[in-house]
């Protein structure tokens, strides 16, 4: 993103100290290193604010408190700023899942998703999961004062909600 839009500065947050190391090398390498920063911080507590984009990709579930960490990204944003959240594609009914990647997506979130999101220090909300669908996802936004939440896109492996203060 930094290469194709060299007007303007970004920054990048995650928990694990490693992933954002590899990211300051990679923007080194890039040569994007002066319009970007990264900082080790959770979605509940990172820094800054007026942000006009933030993106959660395939995270959002893993998160021990998904409403707070909405609620700390609905802070942060600029008044006209958008979240972008890309989340696994999943219905928001049992039934509307079972089937092949749904399935795939149930195992994989039972021995890793929630898992994580406990170790993540889940404890008042419950743990999405891999399988939250559109409606639970929603919900959190709204809980958290995003004044709107839509589906801005969809495959058959990941849907896409931009939410709006």
């Amino acid at each position: 993103m930094a290469e194709a839009f060299p007007a303007s500065t970004f920054a990048g947050f995650d928990s694990h100290a490693g992933g954002i190391e590899r990211a300051r090398e990679a923007a080194a390498e890039a040569g994007v290193g002066e319009r970007v920063r990264f900082e080790v911080a959770g979605a509940d507590a990172f820094s800054g604010g007026g942000y006009d984009l933030v993106r959660i990709f395939d995270a959002f579930h893993d998160l021990g408190d998904p409403a707070r960490a909405a609620h700390h990204i609905r802070e942060a944003l600029a008044p006209e700023g958008t979240l972008m959240l890309v989340e696994p594609q999943a219905g928001d009914r049992t039934e509307d899942n079972l089937n092949p990647v749904g399935r795939i997506f149930y195992a994989g979130s039972a021995r890793i998703c929630v898992p994580h999101a406990i170790a993540d220090g889940g404890t008042g909300t419950p743990a999405l999961g891999a399988q939250a669908g559109e409606a639970a996802l929603r919900g959190v936004l709204e809980r958290a004062g995003f004044a709107s939440a839509r589906r801005a896109a969809e495959t058959p492996f990941n849907l896409v909600l931009e939410a709006r203060p």
